[in-house]
């Protein structure tokens, strides 16, 4: 009964607060909520400074009840990155794929030890003693692009198409891959795993590859099975079967479930679409992923708002954000960059694309659901503090002016014409 009182909570919140947005503030929906949420929690907050202990205890209570790195990582990100894979467009998306396969796998990989070594320097200079191992572990967390995020961004900033399945693209997949090496660095935080060369290799195939093998078989199971009818109630509850039991038994296989579902999603949104399904089913069937996307975006975008309310708060921390911010932006910068200058000879880019991903690499939810994971003290206490603070940033500065950047990336690019045809 505990969980139905608290999803009914989180359901009222996030609806209420969806009206208030979109009668009176007008910022694009999940931003909207999260920043009605964050000015909640800070209202609370200043409550329980005057004495009025009572509504802060009980909403701290509530959000201490719910486990949101489980709520995410074994719950909403099943359903979210599915709905995202399924509706990228595969060719689009083959266009795109050494950039997006190099993002995911170099650009994560480079951008832990870049965001990594610096945070080390910069929090061991504010005195506050966390290992190389932690820091490491705070660039996996950081250093994947939101696929929650960003394709909920997208949706209303009007990037161009190339640009648009580069940004989701890349989101989707290196945040398994991100996932993945998180969990690598954690067990030999803890000492549960050895590090070695081949261990690591060994965890990162099983649990990336794994993933990927994993996601396709499962996908192409459920394809079978959709072509086999054609009755859109049972196809819709097929696709729900393969997100939430597929996602269930992947972590009994010890296989990545991110990346399970990004590889069956795009099966299903392209394969599956064109040969599985009748029109009434694809109507259907989007329309369906289309609510739930929205309703979980919704709610997870409410539970970052509200999870400030059980932080720790110290102004070493704030220093710490702020100093690591433009580390983050460099790291992301230096990632986008590479592949661009590399590929520019053989292939075009959209105008001010270096930029525009830049800019567009939105931090979320993800980054708060690892960094809760993280193992009681004081590294966590500090990383999850400093964790949400670039979240908030990210979300809140980067997500409300992409819109403006891309308009004026535009404007230039139309005058570069127009002086190139005048010329």
């Amino acid at each position: 009964m505990e969980i139905l009182n608290t999803i009914a909570i989180l359901l009222t919140l996030s609806a209420i607060f969806s009206y208030l947005n979109y009668r009176f503030i007008k910022l694009p929906t999940t931003i909207g909520i999260m920043l009605i949420s964050l000015v909640l929690s800070l209202l609370l907050l200043i409550s329980g400074e005057f004495g009025a202990f009572d509504i802060f205890q009980e909403v701290s209570v509530l959000i201490k009840s719910i486990d949101f790195h489980t709520a995410l990582i074994n719950g909403m990100l099943s359903f979210l990155l599915f709905a995202g894979a399924l509706h990228i467009n595969l060719n689009e998306l083959s266009k795109q794929k050494w950039v997006i396969l190099f993002l995911a796998t170099f650009g994560v990989v480079s951008s832990t030890f870049i965001i990594g070594g610096m945070s080390w320097v910069i929090l061991n200079a504010l005195e506050l003693n966390i290992s190389f191992i932690y820091c490491l572990l705070f660039g996996a967390l950081i250093s994947p692009t939101d696929p929650i995020a960003v394709l909920g961004i997208l949706k209303t900033v009007g990037v161009p198409k190339s640009l648009e399945i580069k940004i989701s693209g890349e989101s989707l997949f290196n945040d398994g891959v991100a996932v993945v090496i998180f969990l690598v660095l954690l067990g030999i935080a803890t000492g549960q795993s050895e590090a070695t060369v081949s261990s690591i290799t060994m965890l990162f195939i099983q649990e990336a590859v794994g993933g990927a093998v994993y996601g396709f078989i499962i996908g192409g199971l459920c394809f079978y099975m959709l072509r086999s009818v054609n009755n859109y109630q049972v196809e819709v509850l097929l696709t729900l079967a393969l997100v939430m039991g597929g996602y269930a038994f992947a972590t009994v296989l010890h296989v990545s479930g991110p990346i399970a579902m990004v590889v069956a999603g795009l099966l299903i949104g392209n394969q599956g679409r064109v040969f599985a399904m009748s029109a009434s089913t694809r109507e259907h069937l989007d329309s369906f992923w289309e609510l739930i996307d929205e309703i979980l975006n919704a709610v997870l975008f409410l539970l970052i708002g509200l999870e400030v309310l059980i932080l720790v708060y110290h102004t070493e921390y704030f220093l710490a954000a702020l100093a690591i911010i433009p580390v983050v932006l460099l790291s992301r910068f230096i990632s986008v960059s590479i592949p661009v200058q590399l590929m520019k000879n053989v292939r075009d880019f959209s105008p001010g694309v270096t930029r525009l991903m830049t800019w567009g690499g939105l931090r979320g939810g993800i980054s708060v659901a690892l960094a809760l994971s993280l193992p009681q003290g004081n590294e966590r206490e500090v990383i999850l503090a400093v964790t949400y603070a670039l979240v908030i940033f990210s979300i809140l500065v980067q997500g409300l002016t992409l819109g403006s950047l891309v308009k004026q990336v535009q404007l230039e690019a139309m005058s570069a014409l127009v002086k190139r045809h005048v010329d």
